[in-house]
């Protein structure tokens, strides 16, 4: 048995063997990111034309150069391509991955954000070690590793009005592979006056969707959504979830469509959208409506001659990594300090948990009441039930005719004001008429943030 000296001096060690890991994980972390030089990128010229292939890059690529599909000719073809990838995510990091395998000659990754460790379970390209590093330049490193041969040119910025058009035009196909609307309305313009064909896939949860744009007389992104939907109708991965393998299937199928464009066998999905079900592990294709004549973008008339500001047009931005929508005024809200504060206090009030039962599953403030937001939408008789049997109880321990508070908390804090927004309407409950209703800011993560750093984010 061990003596208490030997537990102790075992401790040490493994502290001391952690630290050397640490410290070896950011030498590893900065040696990956010397190999690319993050200062602003000059314009790239187009690749040469190829007029036979090595010896070497026989052998590497002989498992495809034999498909009588593809043969010398279209590897040749690769070799000269040029592919702009937007958003080094789950979607891009297996398709940027499958293209360097493939010998496409030049990939420019583009990409504002920071690798995080909730990114690993789907962004297959980044590490542990490269937490808190640029995507593009993590991205860029492996796939250098990968093939030495293609060039990768990193873009750590947002694509932007004023930089997309310019940066469009350098490449031959564009594969969007972003996680909002504004970026896909801005990308979708920007192939259209370029005169690019766009690959573009989403995925949430376990479903994902895959087309191809503006090729060959198909439509646009615009054709087919003139207008955006608004802004709290749409759902992102931090907010509804996605499997990393969903994302990793619906990048390689745009990899796939990417290498039968520059390769010139021509996609399968121009004027249709493919349908993935993970759940369900199924396909379904639908056809989708050609080109519109009166496409403000891409038909007889276009109104769309310039990028314009599509933050503003879709009235969400293309830059949050999680979703902020602005339902509530400034007085219907509170800060997660200022509810910290009147917890501490002993003020009676309710809290109002909205967040699906899976998410409560995972963490949850235990004096809250947990009711879903959906049951709140769809009026469901026993939870409207279980809040006024609340409202009452925590009525008892007020003043005589004092009202008592409710706030609302979700994850983000985006739920929360469309929850505000139902009881505000609620007729079904007399105990809210006189009762102030108020959303919690920023929500459980903000609260994990700045108030109690031990409740875990999701």
């Amino acid at each position: 048995m061990a003596s208490r000296e030997e537990v102790l001096a075992l401790q040490a060690e493994v502290a001391q063997r952690e630290e050397e890991l640490s410290s070896l994980k950011q030498r590893l972390a900065a040696a990956l990111l010397a190999e690319d030089d993050p200062a602003p990128q000059a314009p790239v010229s187009p690749l040469p034309p190829k007029a036979a292939l090595s010896r070497d890059e026989i052998l590497r690529y002989s498992r495809q150069l034999v498909l009588p599909e593809l043969g010398v000719h279209g590897q040749l073809r690769l070799a000269t391509a040029s592919v702009l990838v937007v958003g080094c995510g789950g979607l891009g990091c297996p398709l940027a991955q499958y293209l360097a395998a493939a010998g496409v000659g030049r990939l420019g990754l583009v990409d504002y954000d920071v690798v995080e460790v909730s990114n690993l379970p789907r962004q297959v390209l980044h590490g542990e070690a490269l937490a808190g590093q640029a995507k593009v330049f993590s991205a860029a490193a492996s796939l250098r590793r990968l093939n030495s041969a293609v060039e990768c040119v990193p873009y750590a910025q947002a694509l932007t009005p004023a930089t997309a058009l310019d940066l469009v035009r350098r490449y031959d196909v564009v594969a969007d592979c972003s996680d909002n609307v504004p970026t896909r309305y801005l990308v979708s313009d920007a192939c259209v006056l370029a005169g690019r064909p766009l690959v573009s896939a989403s995925a949430l949860r376990l479903e994902g969707q895959l087309t191809v744009y503006h090729y060959d007389g198909g439509p646009c992104y615009r054709c087919l959504f003139p207008q955006p939907p608004p802004a709290e109708t749409v759902t992102n991965c931090a907010d509804g979830g996605v499997l990393g393998v969903v994302t990793g299937v619906l990048g390689c199928l745009q990899a796939l469509e990417v290498l039968k464009i520059a390769a010139g066998m021509g996609p399968s999905y121009s004027g249709s959208l493919l349908l993935f079900d993970a759940l369900g592990g199924h396909f379904r294709c639908i056809q989708l409506r050609g080109r519109r004549p009166d496409c403000a973008a891409c038909g007889e008339r276009p109104t769309v001659t310039d990028l314009q500001d599509y933050e503003a047009f879709c009235g969400s931005s293309a830059t949050d990594k999680c979703r902020s929508l602005q339902l509530l005024s400034p007085e219907e809200r509170v800060s997660v300090a200022d509810y910290k504060r009147l917890l501490d206090s002993g003020s009676p009030h309710l809290l109002l948990d909205v967040r699906p039962q899976v998410e409560v599953d995972i963490c949850r403030l235990p004096h809250a009441l947990h009711i879903p937001l959906k049951h709140l939408e769809r009026g469901d008789g026993e939870s409207l039930k279980l809040l006024g049997e609340a409202i009452h109880k925590g009525k008892q321990g007020t003043q005589e005719g004092a009202a008592l508070p409710v706030y609302v908390i979700c994850k983000l804090g985006n739920d929360s004001q469309k929850a505000v927004k139902i009881l505000q309407s609620l007729t079904a409950i007399p105990e809210l008429d006189s009762l102030t209703v108020q959303d919690v800011v920023g929500g459980l993560m903000a609260w994990a943030a700045k108030i109690d750093e031990t409740f875990p984010q999701y």
